[in-house]
């Protein structure tokens, strides 16, 4: 299982991949439990090895403005505590009960000093930033609801369309409207 997480990311010797097992936690996690508050500061990276997680900004004591969605076999962070050292804007919560492999900056490092491999996990890093893109491209609902269609349709099994489009920073009775469309074959 260690193995497959890390081959993902780079190549690593046989001691790379015990190292690395002896070092990361595996953690149980309920559903609602926080990983991550706003106002602290991330320490940590987690590989999502069953269950699903969101990141939210709070407007309101019932709003919460989604801004990302994080499904089994995805890392896990909030790229901007984590790289700067400054506190969260946002929550990370488990969406229902989970299962992560737990990495701190702590034993990143100390993984690092050990075995330059361990230096490939910056692609994980690299990944985040990418994804900062598809929010910086201005597409329109539908081409924002296809983009998920064609490239995380999991997402739609698992979160409630209320979710996906704050999300995809659309009202979900635009949502609705851009299913509605394409159910009836119309882009």
């Amino acid at each position: 299982m260690f193995s497959e997480i890390l081959r993902a990311t780079g190549s690593y010797s046989d001691q790379d991949f015990q190292l690395f097992e002896k070092e990361v936690k595996v953690r149980q996690v309920e559903k609602g439990q926080v990983l991550l508050r706003k106002g602290e500061v991330a320490r940590s990276l987690f590989f999502i090895l069953k269950g699903a997680f969101y990141q939210y900004k709070t407007g309101s004591e019932t709003e919460r403005d989604v801004f990302d969605l994080h499904l089994d076999h995805e890392w896990l962070f909030n790229y901007t505590s984590l790289i700067s050292q400054k506190p969260s804007e946002c929550d990370v919560e488990a969406f229902n009960d989970a299962s992560v492999l737990e990495l701190s900056l702590e034993t990143l490092h100390y993984l690092t000093g050990k075995s330059v491999a361990f230096l490939q996990l910056n692609k994980v890093l690299e990944r985040a930033v990418s994804k900062l893109h598809f929010f910086d491209n201005a597409m329109t609902p539908l081409e924002k609801y296809q983009y998920i269609l064609s490239n995380r349709p999991q997402l739609i099994q698992v979160f409630p369309l209320k979710m996906i489009a704050s999300y995809l920073k659309i009202t979900p009775e635009t949502l609705s409207r851009v299913r509605e469309k394409l159910a009836r074959g119309i882009s």
